[in-house]
């Protein structure tokens, strides 16, 4: 046994294990550094306009379909323009329709699959995180037909959520038929999703982040790229049907001043406040329904009965709304007739969604949101006239702001205010007012609306976004450089006779193989040796199965520590890329360890808040 600074070892001969080594190299699998890598996300990419392609005609075969229904349920004529269900002459009748509607619903979410109940973003997310980003087929029939009998019914929901689930199931079913990896799949899944949200609001930066921010939990290029393309992409066939022009276009707005500025953060914050209650009285509500003794199927008719009461009462509830959402940013819906809206859409969204029925968020949030928002900045402009504050803003800032404390999606929320209205002064007053709203839903909830349920049923969703600690750290930094030895030559006899005796030195699991000149053979561990039923003049040279597994020096933690998995190791000797047989040091899974506790403590600097003890370091300790 010899203890070595192997860095000052010189090969004195060609190295002999250079080819095997190589090979053994070869094997080791190391992600997003080769050009196989590039070629794949060229391929990727290409399938991702495909499914957008897809997803955007689902967008307008739903639009279709929900004013087809819409039609025929209100007004009793074949059409498949979308209209509002407000303008209907029913009377008391109008509240038959839902629940109709509602008992089809649950037929098919029974019958065909449960999947279909809610509004579909966290059932993707719950399919990425735990069923290989895989949705059943049957799951692109299903969704929208469900969803377009249930708001062509006048169930309180936007044609999004729906939409964007079909896009997504589409991605998935696509990905499970060419058997391409999981990751990959996941890809085609949020590149569906978001060329369905693109294809409905013609905002495809928005549908890129929100792609980012709630399914594909990564930022890399092999998921941005394929994604932004579908969303482009997306966006250019509804440029095609629907025309450039944006969803909901606004009368030009001032550049706010600072006190206007405050009072959009102010705002801001209250509708996260409001947010936070929305979230809460969702969930309490879908609890309710848990309770009841019935089946889960009939729960829809029950709150549909909600939604045609208040119906009856406030008509503009029904339906999808955008034109109500247009309406309240121009400044057109105003006071007691904006908040009649704001409270009876709460109502009735809140109990339909809750129940289980098919049917979006977003056009449900953003009309309660723009509402509170506007309603605000009225009374904000009568308190403090000269001011600046924009009643207009303000309601953009709540309609953003809402969905920014509900999702905690905060650069979705800014962007897609900005792109569905494509006015550029709103931007500070966006990023100002959903940045007040995601505060205060951090500090208020733990979880969000879209991963509430998702928590309820033991699936952690982490949100937050970082690169990884090991990825920053290169291995030649935290790689122990005096390494122990074996000589080849030796024989598996005496070594074993050292250990027996605790001999000096002996306090690892695993130690590499050198030869009489240095050069690296392989690695031996400790359960090799014992468990040896060589004769006792075998030599360690003997024991050594395969050409040695190595990190190198210029190689990150990350590297090394996804070779340690691949080859199933808990060390990796270290060499020079120059002098791939000379060792210069070894790595373990415990320095690897050691690299985030450096990181705890750097994060925990005057000890805030520590609930634990961060141990010593580990390099020393026996059992590496």
């Amino acid at each position: 046994m010899t203890n070595i600074p192997p860095e000052k070892s010189q090969p004195s001969s060609p190295i002999p294990v250079a080819p095997s080594l190589e090979s053994s190299l070869a094997g080791i699998i190391t992600p997003d550094h080769s050009g196989e890598d590039e070629r794949r996300i060229i391929t990727i990419s290409g399938l991702a306009i495909l499914v957008a392609f897809g997803a955007a005609f689902a967008a307008q075969i739903l639009t279709g379909l929900i004013g087809f229904v819409t039609n025929l349920a209100f007004y009793g004529r074949v059409s498949t323009d979308l209209v509002s269900p407000a303008d209907n002459h029913l009377g008391p009748w109008v509240i038959l329709i839902p629940v109709l509607g509602a008992l089809v619903v649950g037929v098919m979410a029974r019958y065909g699959s449960s999947a279909i109940r809610g509004h579909g973003i966290p059932e993707a997310m719950e399919q990425v995180l735990h069923n290989q980003s895989r949705i059943p087929p049957r799951i692109m029939l299903l969704k929208p037909v469900s969803a377009a009998i249930a708001i062509g019914t006048g169930g309180p929901f936007g044609a999004e959520g729906p939409i964007i689930a079909t896009g997504g199931a589409l991605g998935s079913v696509l990905g499970q038929f060419l058997h391409i990896t999981a990751n990959e799949r996941k890809v085609l899944l949020a590149a569906g999703a978001a060329a369905g949200m693109s294809a409905t609001f013609g905002s495809p930066v928005a549908a890129v982040l929100l792609a980012i921010e709630l399914l594909l939990f990564e930022y890399r290029p092999r998921s941005l790229i394929p994604v932004s393309l579908a969303s482009a992409t997306a966006a250019g066939v509804r440029i095609v049907f629907e025309g450039a022009a944006p969803v909901f276009p606004m009368g030009n707005i001032s550049a706010p001043g600072g006190f206007a500025i405050a009072s959009y953060i102010i705002l801001g914050a209250l509708v996260g406040l409001a947010a936070v209650f929305i979230t809460r009285g969702l969930y309490a509500v879908e609890e309710g329904f848990e309770r009841l003794p019935i089946h889960w199927m009939w729960w829809p008719a029950l709150g549909a009965i909600v939604v045609g009461v208040v119906g009856w009462i406030a008509p503009r509830t029904l339906g999808v709304g955008y034109n109500n959402i247009g309406e309240t940013l121009n400044g057109t819906l105003v006071g007691k007739a904006l908040l009649v809206l704001v409270i009876f859409k709460l109502i009735s969204w809140t109990i339909a969604l809750g129940s289980g029925t098919s049917g979006g968020t977003l056009a449900p949030l953003f009309t309660i949101g723009g509402g509170i928002g506007a309603l605000l900045g009225r009374a904000g402009a009568g308190l403090f006239p000269g001011a600046g504050i924009d009643f207009r803003i303000a309601a953009l800032v709540g309609m953003a702001a809402i969905f920014a404390g509900a999702s905690r999606a905060l650069l979705t929320s800014v962007v897609f205010a900005f792109e569905v209205t494509r006015q550029p002064l709103g931007l500070l007053p966006l990023l100002a007012g959903c940045s007040a709203a995601y505060l205060v839903s951090l500090i208020q909830m733990k979880h969000t609306i879209m991963t509430e349920k998702l928590a309820r049923r033991g699936t952690p969703v982490q949100q937050e976004f970082s690169v990884d600690h090991l990825d920053q750290i290169l291995v030649q930094d935290i790689a122990t450089e005096d390494v122990i030895t074996l000589s080849a030559a030796e024989s598996v006899e005496s070594v074993r006779n050292q250990i027996v005796t605790q001999k000096a030195g002996f306090t690892h699991q695993g130690y590499p193989v050198v030869t009489l000149s240095g050069q690296l053979l392989g690695v031996v561990t400790v359960r090799d040796i014992m468990a040896s039923p060589e004769s006792p003049l075998t030599l360690l040279k003997d024991l050594v199965r395969r050409a040695p597994i190595v990190a190198f020096t210029s190689e990150t933690a990350r590297e090394a520590a996804d070779k340690m998995v691949a080859a199933k190791v808990g060390r990796l000797p270290v060499v020079n890329p120059a002098e791939p047989g000379t060792i210069v040091g070894i790595i373990t899974r415990s320095d690897l360890l050691e690299a985030h506790e450096r990181r705890l403590h750097a994060e925990n600097q005057q000890g805030r808040n520590l609930a634990f003890s961060v141990p010593q370091p580990w390099r020393n300790r026996p059992g590496v």
